[in-house]
């Protein structure tokens, strides 16, 4: 099976540059966040000026609006947070950290799956983190005295929900880590997976069981995707349209991997001749991947080197 690779680019703040003028998905999630980030910054400037301190993030002005409250008649009066809180970061470090996943994990996404996707998966891995956080402080008694002032913010849901969604449709994929070499994706989501689970009594409990349910969002779709996609769906993944759309291959047509979609019988000579017509262009994808590294691959060609090694 073919291991495939992320080579960091020569130039990261060129790179950046590129990415950002693009204007994808990606790219507008990432300048929400941030920006939203500098408004909170000037506003807390502001605060001060007016003797206004905002020493306590959860008393803050913004994080009583915007962040999601885990008292169930605070969300009720405030539904619009199970959406706002997975845009919103007080703290340099949290939204620094929290970017730097996404953009990373957000351009492997994008290699193998379209952009509705990546924002649909954002989206509701946030809501499903977030339900998760707020079912979780209301059911077990260890948190009833903290359920009046918990509130949970950050995107770090949604990044999971992405994180672990690429990881199982590419298990396969590596990246390159600094003082740990090539290492698969996917054992890196069940790593992040596995930490948050054991670091839930050690502090932020709600923010672990916000990733957590990011995380199982991000599982649970993809693996659905997966499988109306091998039972001939087709789709983009928006709002679970493929369970909405058409077979590729009409009912009745006899359609089958000796079958043409038109229906009719493929001859052994004719088989033979697209299989070798399809082991030549992988191996001159392979051959590139040599010369010029993975990134230098067109999407159609990243897309018949994914699909080749799913069948071998």
């Amino acid at each position: 099976m073919t291991n495939y690779g992320y080579n960091q680019p020569a130039n990261p703040l060129d790179e950046a540059k590129r990415f950002f003028r693009q204007g994808s998905a990606l790219s507008l999630l990432i300048l929400v966040n941030v920006g939203i980030w500098v408004c909170v910054q000037v506003l807390r400037v502001l605060l001060f000026f007016f003797n206004i301190h905002d020493g306590d993030a959860a008393g803050s002005l913004v994080t009583h609006l915007l962040a999601l409250p885990a008292a169930l008649p605070l969300v009720a009066a405030r539904p619009w947070t199970l959406i706002s809180y997975m845009f919103l970061h007080v703290e340099f470090w949290h939204i620094l950290f929290n970017m730097f996943w996404l953009y990373g994990f957000g351009r492997i996404f994008l290699e193998f799956l379209p952009s509705r996707m990546l924002v649909v998966i954002y989206f509701l891995g946030g809501i499903a983190g977030g339900m998760v956080y707020i079912m979780a402080f209301n059911i077990f008694p260890v948190f009833s005295e903290l359920v009046p002032v918990a509130f949970a913010l950050g995107a770090s849901a949604s990044v999971m929900a992405i994180v672990t969604a690429i990881s199982f449709y590419v298990p396969e994929y590596s990246i390159s880590l600094f003082l740990f070499g090539k290492i698969r994706i996917l054992y890196l989501a069940i790593i992040l997976f596995v930490f948050d689970f054991f670091m839930i009594p050690s502090g932020n409990p709600g923010g672990h069981l916000a990733h957590i349910g990011g995380a199982l969002f991000g599982f649970l779709y993809i693996s659905i995707y997966r499988i109306l996609k091998t039972k001939g769906f087709s789709g983009s993944g928006f709002s679970f349209s493929p369970l909405f759309r058409k077979f590729r291959v009409k009912k009745g047509s006899n359609a089958s991997p000796g079958y043409g979609y038109t229906g009719r019988p493929v001859s052994d000579e004719e088989y033979n001749l697209k299989k070798a017509e399809n082991q030549k262009k992988v191996d001159e994808i392979l051959e590139k991947i040599s010369k010029g590294g993975y990134d230098s691959l067109t999407k159609a060609e990243k897309e018949l080197l994914f699909k080749t090694s799913n069948k071998r």
